[in-house]
């Protein structure tokens, strides 16, 4: 992986989970990784076990902070190669009538304000040279997704974005895509199970028999498959690749609502 070598590299919500596979995987490969989190501990705890990535403290629906992230990457790096909008949370699992608004407009807050804000930072920072800045969607940036509202819309959203910037910066040398997973293996889709288990008032088991059903290879995917698709977009291979959803998920065939 020679062409990750000394690219400059920002990463959001990287502490733990998917994000944090993706920072260690590309700051192993030669290339100069700064990432945010508004994990204190993870972040902490990420820190310590990798010394050579620049961690930050950061809210990314925080305007303040975010300003603060970026202006540290500028002083120090003067430009970057690469953007990852990773910062994302599942929001509530409840149909539209029990969704609480709050919960609706944090999701929206994270997930979209947070992607637009570090974005529009990043554009700086991109545009003498070019470069690629990746979304991460999911299945649900496509498909209608069952007692999720916020987290279906904000996905949806990001497709929007993906393309409208791709046409914006195209001229720039700027590559805009979205790597679309379904469930990824871990805490998170553990804990969305549990959700939508517990609002339905059946058992785990079953919910997460339901979501495997829901693909043709009946599995969820791992973070190195999706770390994999990201470290091809950075590639030669993919310059041409722009305005895209790139999806990973054993061929979604429905997000059909669990019914008892």
């Amino acid at each position: 992986m020679e062409h990750l070598q000394e690219l400059k590299v920002v990463i959001t919500a990287a502490a733990s989970g998917l994000g944090s596979d993706i920072a260690t995987t590309l700051s192993k490969n030669g290339s100069k990784v700064f990432i945010c989190d508004n994990d204190e501990l993870a972040l902490k705890n990420f820190s310590e076990k990798n010394p050579t990535i620049n961690c930050f403290h950061a809210d990314v629906s925080d305007e303040a902070q975010m300003k603060e992230f970026f202006l540290n990457i500028k002083e120090q790096l003067n430009e970057i190669d690469v953007l990852i909008n990773n910062a994302g949370v599942s929001g509530s699992s409840a149909k539209l009538e029990d969704c609480d608004f709050l919960d609706w407009k944090n999701t929206l807050d994270i997930n979209l304000n947070g992607t637009f804000l570090s974005t529009k930072l990043a554009i700086p920072l991109l545009k003498n040279k070019g470069g690629s800045i990746i979304n991460m969607g999911s299945t649900s940036s496509f498909l209608g997704n069952p007692l999720r509202s916020a987290y279906s819309a904000s996905k949806w959203g990001l497709i929007g974005l993906t393309k409208t910037w791709a046409m914006e910066y195209g001229k720039n040398k700027i590559r805009v895509n979205t790597i679309c997973p379904c469930s990824v293996n871990g805490e998170r889709i553990d804990g969305v199970i549990e959700k939508e288990a517990s609002y339905r008032k059946t058992s785990p088991e079953k919910i997460r028999e339901a979501y495997l059903n829901q693909t043709s290879l009946k599995t969820f995917v791992e973070s190195e498959e999706v770390t994999a698709m990201v470290v091809y977009l950075l590639s030669p291979m993919a310059k041409k690749i722009s305005g895209q959803m790139l999806v990973i998920d054993g061929h979604t065939e429905s997000l059909t609502m669990v019914e008892e």
